[in-house]
């Protein structure tokens, strides 16, 4: 009976640890919406190899040490004839954050890192210099391409910090433009 009981709490412990929360953002038409996390309310992912797996390219395993931290998720749906983006403002601006976002059916629940597939995912984080013709990073990160032509999609957005970053405050940032 012992043994059974402590068998329950830990594998109840795992199914709880197991589940990330996602927290549903509420996109509104041709405005912008603020919602304020914290690094340490997510998760670690130990595995990213969905990131640049073929069916999903959000970023190459190159820049895995870029999203190593905490990961805290927002869900929300793009309707059809829309453009999101979405931009990742860190209360502290030392702080190495980085954000991707991935389009899903309206009615697909998948987040990673069992994520087998997605219709478009689009990333930033911390560039290593800076690019001609480009204005120099600051500590803000921005998604933007998010789209829905004749279809409405779900998207999942992933705020995470960089090299196991696992605290810190941020501002999400949700702007969308529709017909």
């Amino acid at each position: 009976m012992k043994t059974t009981l402590i068998i329950a709490l830990v594998l109840g412990t795992y199914i709880l640890q197991a589940q990330p929360q996602v927290y549903t953002i509420e996109p509104i038409p041709n405005e912008e919406v603020a919602y304020s996390g914290d690094l340490s309310e997510g998760i670690v992912l130990d595995d990213l190899s969905w990131a640049w797996n073929s069916s999903n390219a959000c970023f190459p395993e190159t820049q895995k040490s870029k999203f190593t931290g905490k990961h805290l998720f927002f869900t929300g749906i793009i309707p059809k004839y829309s453009e999101m983006e979405v931009t990742v403002i860190p209360k502290d601006p030392t702080a190495n954050f980085s954000v991707y976002a991935y389009e899903i059916g309206v009615n697909s629940n998948y987040l990673v890192p069992n994520l087998p597939r997605c219709i478009r995912c689009e990333a930033d984080h911390k560039q290593e210099r800076n690019f001609s013709g480009k204005a120099p990073q600051d500590h803000t990160r921005k998604v933007t391409n998010l789209v829905a032509i004749n279809n409405p999609y779900r998207v999942v957005i992933g705020v995470t910090g960089a090299d196991g970053l696992s605290e810190g405050e941020f501002t999400l940032v949700v702007s969308m433009k529709s017909r």
